[in-house]
């Protein structure tokens, strides 16, 4: 596995006993790249995700981040990562400070006050140190959920549709936030269901469906390679975008329901 490589998935099948939630994903992901993870509800993303974490044990293939074999040396790869997901337990009782001392002692990292207030100052969320989570708005503890998954100083960011339901505002702040998270070097794999922030901030995608890669390349690419003509009105208002390529590979059972309209 080369050192430029921060993840490396090869053949990953996730069997349950009736069903396949994953069938035989192979993709690298390299250092200091926004890759993109996309795909319907039930395309195996969030299982994937799983089994980067070492959470799930894969029925076959492999996942190692960073050279170390998942699950086998979950505790090694753990210490590279950084996990934002989709609905974070914030402890709506405990201070945004109290919750960035008590997830630090997860990873055996114990800040100092003023380096703690230090990371939620890089999330506009230095004069909040002390409100309780509950009390901040979904933007706020999104940003937060954002601020712990770095508490580490990870290699790898792992985030679970991190602008979901955020204003346009809050959304934007986030993109800034993740393009920040590459600048430092860091590798961040997201999953969304928005094409507009796929299209923004990835280099690659890959996008998935019956737990199967049906595609994977830079953003422009996949448009070019798999973007149906627009009609003619529509061609006379946009060009072609990486929400018309997601619906063209994954959008059998739309047109079903069309046709059966």
């Amino acid at each position: 596995m080369s050192p430029d490589v921060m993840i490396d998935i090869k053949d990953l099948e996730v069997r349950y006993p009736t069903a396949y939630a994953v069938r035989g994903i192979s993709l690298s992901i390299g250092r200091g790249e926004i890759f993109g993870l996309l795909g319907p509800n039930g395309a195996g993303k969030t299982t994937t995700l799983a089994c980067i974490e070492g959470l799930r044990a894969p029925t076959a293939g492999s996942v190692r981040v960073a050279g170390f074999e998942l699950p086998r040396q979950a505790a090694q790869a753990r210490q590279l990562l950084g996990v934002q997901l989709q609905k974070t337990a914030l402890f709506d009782a405990l201070s945004a400070l109290e919750l960035v001392r008590l997830y630090a002692a997860l990873y055996d990292c114990y800040p100092s006050r003023a380096e703690a207030i230090a990371l939620l100052d890089r999330f506009n969320l230095g004069g909040k140190a002390g409100a309780r989570a509950g009390q901040l708005s979904g933007g706020q503890q999104q940003r937060l959920a954002l601020a712990l998954a770095l508490v580490n100083d990870p290699q790898v960011v792992l985030l679970d549709e991190p602008s979901t339901a955020l204003d346009p505002q809050s959304r934007r702040a986030v993109w800034s936030l993740v393009r920040e998270m590459q600048r430092e070097g860091r590798t961040v794999l997201l999953t969304t269901h928005s094409m507009e922030e796929a299209q923004e901030l990835c280099d690659r995608v890959g996008i998935v469906d019956g737990g199967r890669l049906v595609a994977l390349g830079a953003p422009g690419e996949l448009i070019h390679r798999y973007a149906p003509p627009l009609p003619p009105a529509e061609a006379a208002r946009r060009q072609p975008n990486l929400e018309d390529v997601f619906l063209a590979l994954t959008g059998r059972g739309l047109a079903v329901i069309s046709e059966e309209l």
